[in-house]
């Protein structure tokens, strides 16, 4: 899995390639949250559940169905999110299903069950590029912390700073481009 401070780099890209007058400051920060939910799912250790039940680790939590399940009670909140209620359930499912693909690029673990409750069967992205993280703080203050971080800022951060950086340039040129049906011309 990547770590808890990259999770949120795909909503954040969205959401500021696409401004605030699309995604609220409130659904933004709702989104960065859901898109770290999942790994919420590492209490199971201290339950006794197996790593690879579909109650532990990478399991349901991490499924698509559930994005969904939270993307629509957050899409119930959409006056306090200040959003829409359809765009509050995309950006959230997004968001939140974003954790599940991240981490299926990871170099480690079993994989992620996005088709529970379906199937149980765990799935990995076809290239495993991102170094898999530590779980706990500590072990990011050590080499391998270390390997991990700069593995994310290449494999994650960058593709979603381009991304961000290209809704913004497309926001942009839309506001620019003249509007022919209108009769204006530049």
């Amino acid at each position: 899995m990547p770590t808890i401070l990259t999770h949120p780099a795909v909503p954040l890209a969205i959401g500021i390639g696409l401004g605030t007058g699309v995604i609220s400051p409130r659904l933004l920060l709702a989104g960065a949250v859901a898109s770290i939910v999942p790994d919420l799912d590492v209490i199971s250790f201290h339950f006794g559940i197996a790593y690879g039940s579909e109650l532990g680790h990478r399991g349901f939590s991490h499924s698509l169905v559930f994005a969904l399940l939270v993307a629509t009670f957050g899409a119930l909140a959409w006056r306090t999110l200040r959003s829409r209620p359809l765009t509050a359930l995309l950006f959230l499912f997004v968001a939140m299903a974003s954790h599940g693909v991240l981490d299926s690029f990871t170099n480690g673990g079993r994989g992620i069950a996005f088709l529970w409750p379906f199937s149980a069967e765990r799935f990995f992205a076809p290239y495993q590029v991102i170094e898999v993280s530590p779980i706990g703080a500590a072990g990011l203050f050590t080499t391998r912390g270390a390997r991990v971080l700069m593995s994310e800022l290449l494999w994650v951060w960058l593709p979603c700073a381009l991304f961000a950086l290209a809704l913004w340039d497309t926001r942009r040129s839309l506001r620019r481009t003249p509007d022919v049906s209108a009769g204006r011309l530049p």
